[in-house]
């Protein structure tokens, strides 16, 4: 009863912080005037389609009073005749009820791989795949990697091992992503040949996945691997002096030197208690990681012209499409809240001082 109540609580706050991020997004939005230019250039539009429709019937007896009726409607359906506060809260209502809206942007349409226009949910659900394949599959690769090793050098504290990775972390944490980026496309691609020089073919590849999934799956491959090699060599040092700091923590404890004096092998101790003792950070730092990898790379995915969620925010923001910086705001706030709970699931059963 004690721990359903603690996660009641734990997901009433998280709740409670996903509707304030989003209410203070659209407060953001509705002061700069972001809604009102988008609201105006859709009213104009749908204005423009209604007079060439009444034109074309041609029975209307006072077309401009008409139109100009019909004008008010959609300036009362979009909200422009309430204050500012009442337009936020309208945005807020709309995403919470999954109400995206239609993007008004064309190069966020073209990022998106859509016609123009598009709802923003088809929008980001497009982008979302693109960078999941890029970013989300790195940082799962860096985790499988730095996970057990970090642990191993933390217990090994001072070793050629360890001087090593702090070595190689010191270096590629100081390396720009974006170059290193552009040097493995120049390489790889350009001098090489083996591997795209254009990565917007993502798009055709992941469009047309489940028509031969056996064959796009190796287009997959060869599409992702140079941006994937690059996303793990640069993020592996942060990994490993992360996990590193957080066992080096626990090596301290008494229960290691009892581990040790029982004989048990290094990597037996590392392993078996070392690491299970600082799962619950390691955890923490894992899912986050995961969870903040959704939001993409603007810069990186700019290089590489690759389709994905830092791209999408870019043409949102650069265009003020307001629908769309909504919808991106909510998606990313949303998967990090959802991170969160389940980050409280596994601490009741990693760490049994939170049951108790």
């Amino acid at each position: 009863m004690g721990v359903g109540l603690t996660l009641a609580r734990r997901a009433a706050a998280l709740t409670l912080a996903l509707i304030m991020v989003i209410f203070i997004t659209s407060i953001i939005i509705t002061v700069s005037g972001y809604d009102v230019m988008i609201f105006k250039s859709i009213i104009s539009m749908q204005v423009r389609m209604y007079a060439r429709m009444l034109e074309q019937k041609g029975h209307v007896a006072n077309i401009t009073a008409a139109i100009e009726k019909y004008r008010q409607y959609l300036i009362n359906v979009y909200g422009l005749n309430k204050p500012t506060w009442e337009r936020a809260f309208i945005h807020v209502k709309n995403i919470l009820l999954l109400n995206l809206g239609y993007t008004q942007s064309e190069e966020v349409c073209s990022i998106a791989g859509l016609p123009y226009p598009a709802p923003v949910s088809a929008a980001i659900m497009a982008a979302l795949p693109r960078t999941i394949v890029m970013l989300t599959t790195s940082q799962i690769i860096c985790a499988a990697i730095a996970l057990p090793i970090g642990a191993l050098i933390a217990y090994k504290r001072g070793s050629l091992l360890d001087r090593a990775i702090i070595t190689y972390a010191a270096a590629f944490n100081a390396i720009p992503i974006w170059w290193l980026a552009m040097i493995f496309i120049l390489i790889f691609g350009f001098e090489l040949g083996i591997a795209p020089t254009d990565y917007r073919i993502i798009l055709a590849i992941l469009n047309n996945f489940w028509k031969d999934p056996a064959h796009m799956f190796v287009q997959l491959l060869w599409c992702s691997y140079v941006p994937i090699i690059v996303l793990v060599i640069s993020f592996l040092g942060s990994w490993f002096y992360s996990v590193r700091a957080i066992v080096l923590r626990v090596v301290a404890e008494d229960f290691v030197f009892v581990a040790k004096a029982k004989g048990l092998s290094d990597e037996e101790v590392a392993r078996r208690h070392v690491l299970r003792a600082a799962m619950p950070a390691v955890m923490t730092m894992t899912i986050l990681s995961l969870a903040g990898s959704i939001g993409g790379m603007i810069i990186t995915e700019s290089v590489f012209d690759w389709p994905g969620m830092g791209m999408l925010y870019y043409a949102a923001i650069t265009t003020a499409d307001a629908a769309t910086i909504l919808g991106l705001v909510f998606i990313t706030t949303l998967v990090y809240v959802c991170a969160r709970f389940l980050l409280e699931v596994l601490y009741i059963y990693l760490d049994p001082r939170v049951r108790l």
